[in-house]
């Protein structure tokens, strides 16, 4: 019973200097005080908050997300090689890959890719 109490104890010591230990360094100094702001993406926080925001920039954005989601559902395809017929992997897989392609090729086609402009 003491042995359990000590180790209590011990734990309860421990985690109560780590939490000081972490509030002691991470207090947050007069040059951070940006990070405080409400936009923290480039706009002036003290100005309007209406300003008109890029659309190419949100699109290229959301094209980034859709392809980021679509190479996470890529990699369980290759474990799935050894456990399923081939056939039925390599159709599944193209399927998938083909969709992938176009579109691709149809952002490629919309002009979408253009990151200059």
């Amino acid at each position: 019973m003491i042995l359990l109490m000590n180790m209590s104890l011990l734990i309860l010591i421990i985690s109560n200097i780590m939490m000081l230990l972490s509030i002691v360094l991470s207090k947050k100094s007069s040059l951070d005080r940006e990070k405080c702001s409400p936009f923290e993406c480039g706009f002036d926080p003290k100005s309007s908050a209406r300003i008109p925001f890029s659309l190419h920039f949100f699109l290229i954005a959301m094209i980034f997300l859709i392809f980021d989601v679509e190479i996470a559902l890529i990699f369980p395809i290759v474990p799935l090689f050894k456990m399923v017929n081939f056939f039925i992997w390599s159709k599944i897989s193209f399927f998938f890959i083909m969709i992938l392609l176009i579109g691709l090729y149809h952002e490629w086609n919309q002009n979408m890719l253009n990151w200059t402009n």
